[in-house]
Formats: structure tokens, C-alpha cells, sequence
């Protein structure tokens, strides 16, 4: 029990550094949003504590499956940092913006080509937008997919080597897909297959829909992406992040049901048949 909560703590505090990075990096920040800042931290860290505190899961999916979660809180958080020095950087340039606004840059103008995620990013900005708050934003854009890239080969690639998530032992689907019922009705198998193909149309499709939604936005809120730093930044990490994330979890659900079809095809010698063994919920 000792162990459970100090690694919820662990987590709660990592999650509220994420959210407060941008105002930690940032030269000017206003008071009232700082306490705004403060304040979701709070309520992200608690959320966060209560769930891997807890013996019965809510939310957070694959929480007994490591290093899935590490890897998106890890790609989250190194979106937000480098768009935060890069921000950083317009102000009080140095060594490491200059170093990231190169890079930034040239992965952001490689993908600036019709029809892409990084041009309907930038054709989502108000038309007052300068050129060189379009290059910032392509810059970060560039960097936020690059790091989303990074972070989905890493997880294929443990996927692949390292057997995930066998090697951690018995996996249990109630415990890691909280939001997942395999009691409601049909074949588990063909259901986790199903939500695994709509979780990866969704993850290729946000990156072009994400921009029309902030196109709209735009018309609402005025020019707060070019204009509000931290705006900027957590709109470019979410439109990286969110794609990023059903990615992860639609390749999960695609090998959890591979898992279990092995499983099935193991105990069907000695059971007599495949589809009476209980591999639905735990699989090995």
C-alpha cells in the first residue's frame, strides 16, 4: 500500500510540473493566470492520485501496463517543454532556442506541403497572423510532430521487442480498460478489434480535423493562438498529443486481442473447445 501511494504521488506532482511548465519557462506571465494554472495542476495531480492510489480503476487506461502511460506523459511533456523554450526563445533567445528553432524549423518546412497537417495548421491561423508568427507556428508544429513521431516508433518498437505487455505478466483487461466492458455483449475478440480500427482512423484523421476546429476558434476568441504564448503551446501540443494517444491505444487493443486469441488457441487442446476458456479477462 506504501509503494501504491508513493508512486501516486510520484505521478500526481510529475503531472502538475506538465501543466505548469509553460508558465515556469515563460518570461511574462500574468497573475491571474498563473493562479488559473495553479489551479487546473491541482485538480489534474488529485485526479491523477486517486487513480493509481485506488484498487478499482475509473479512467486511466493500461494503468498496470507500463511503459505505455510513461511514454505518452513523456511525449506530452516534451512537447510542451521544447514548444515552451522555443517560446522562450522569441524573447530571450539563446544556445538551446536557437538549436531548437533550427530543427523545429526544418522538420516544420518538410512538412509545410499541400494538404498536410502542418499547412492546414497554418491556414487555421486568423488572416492578421505576421510571417514570422506563421514561421513560430510552423516551427512548432514541426517539433510537436516530430516528437509524436519519435514517441510512436518508440512504442512499436517495445511492442515488437519486448513482447508488450507480456513480459510484465498476467494481463488483466477489467484492471487496464476501465472504460471497456468485456461482458456487453459479442465476441471480445472481434469488439477490441473493432475499437482498435476505430482508434487508428481516428488518430490519422485529428491531425487535418483539429485545425478546423481551431479555425472556428479563431472566430470566437480573436487571435489568442498568435498572440497568447501559452495558447499557442497547448494547442500545438494537443493537436500532436491527441492523434499521438489513439494511435497507442488502438495498436494496444489490437495486440490485447491477439493476446487473448493466443491464449484461446493454448487451452483450446485442453478444454475441448476455445471459445469456453476464460482468457476474456485475464490473459497471460
Amino acid at each position: 500500500m506504501l509503494t501504491k501511494l508513493t508512486g501516486a504521488a510520484v505521478r500526481a506532482v510529475l503531472v502538475a510540473v506538465l501543466v505548469a511548465t509553460p508558465s515556469l519557462l515563460l518570461p511574462t506571465v500574468s497573475t491571474d493566470t498563473s493562479e488559473i494554472v495553479v489551479l487546473f495542476g491541482l485538480a489534474c495531480a488529485l485526479l491523477t492520485f486517486v487513480e493509481y492510489a485506488s484498487t478499482y480503476p475509473s479512467l486511466i487506461e493500461f494503468r498496470d501496463a507500463p511503459p505505455f502511460n510513461r511514454i505518452r506523459f513523456m511525449s506530452l511533456f516534451l512537447t510542451v517543454f521544447f514548444l515552451s523554450v522555443l517560446a522562450r526563445g522569441a524573447v530571450l533567445p539563446n544556445g538551446l532556442t536557437m538549436f531548437m528553432q533550427a530543427v523545429g524549423g526544418i522538420v516544420g518546412y518538410a512538412l509545410d506541403f499541400p494538404y498536410s497537417p502542418v499547412r492546414l495548421v497554418l491556414l487555421s491561423l486568423p488572416d492578421t497572423a505576421t510571417a514570422m508568427e506563421m514561421a513560430q507556428v510552423r516551427t512548432a508544429s514541426g517539433m510537436a510532430y516530430l516528437i509524436g513521431l519519435l514517441a510512436i516508433t518508440f512504442f512499436y518498437l517495445i511492442l515488437k521487442l519486448n513482447d508488450w505487455p507480456s513480459h510484465s505478466g498476467a494481463f488483466n483487461v477489467w484492471i487496464n480498460l476501465p472504460t471497456f466492458d468485456p461482458t456487453a455483449g459479442g465476441d471480445v475478440v472481434d469488439r477490441l478489434n473493432r475499437d482498435a480500427r476505430v482508434n487508428l482512423a481516428l488518430g490519422f484523421l485529428l491531425p487535418f480535423m483539429i485545425p478546423a476546429i481551431g479555425k472556428a476558434a479563431t472566430e470566437l476568441f480573436g487571435n489568442a493562438v498568435v498572440e497568447e504564448p501559452q495558447t499557442m503551446i497547448w494547442m500545438v501540443s494537443l493537436w500532436a498529443f491527441l492523434p499521438l494517444s489513439l494511435f497507442m491505444r488502438g495498436i494496444a487493443m489490437s495486440r490485447v486481442a491477439d493476446m487473448i486469441v493466443e491464449m484461446r488457441r493454448r487451452t483450446a487442446p485442453t478444454e475441448g473447445n476455445g471459445d469456453e476458456s476464460n482468457g476474456d479477462l485475464v490473459t497471460p
